[in-house]
């Protein structure tokens, strides 16, 4: 049965606001992610459907704060909580926050390609 560890899976992404590991598990990616910075990614999002994250996520919140906002309503997990963020939503992330988070594979790859390019366009912006 596959698995993924927080300490042996290699860093991915490492940018001043996040470090984060991404491991394939079947048809999910489980990722283990740490902001070392207040973050609220929703201009990353730009292109995609409602310009909102199309991805569902389950996670459980390690350290730290998250916020899921949708049109109508926020939702907040901190230490301890266990949550499911349907798609539409738009996180924000408080410094020293860690989750642990599972994301279906390819719906995670198509978003991740649109907010990789956002990145590049902002970083060229810069």
């Amino acid at each position: 049965m596959p698995s993924a560890n927080s300490r042996t899976t290699p860093v991915s992404v490492d940018e001043p606001e996040i470090v984060g590991r991404y491991a394939p598990l079947g048809a999910y990616t489980v990722g283990f992610e740490t902001f070392k910075q207040d973050i609220d990614p929703a201009q990353l999002f730009a292109g995609l459907p409602g310009d909102r994250c199309p991805c569902e996520h389950w996670g459980v919140v390690t350290e730290g704060q998250v916020t899921f906002r949708w049109p109508d309503h926020d939702e907040t997990y901190v230490a301890g909580d266990a949550y499911y963020a349907p798609p539409g939503h738009l996180p924000l992330l408080t410094a020293g926050t860690s989750i642990v988070e599972f994301s279906p594979k390819d719906a995670l790859d198509s978003m991740m390609a649109v907010v990789q390019k956002n990145l590049a366009e902002a970083g060229a912006q810069a």
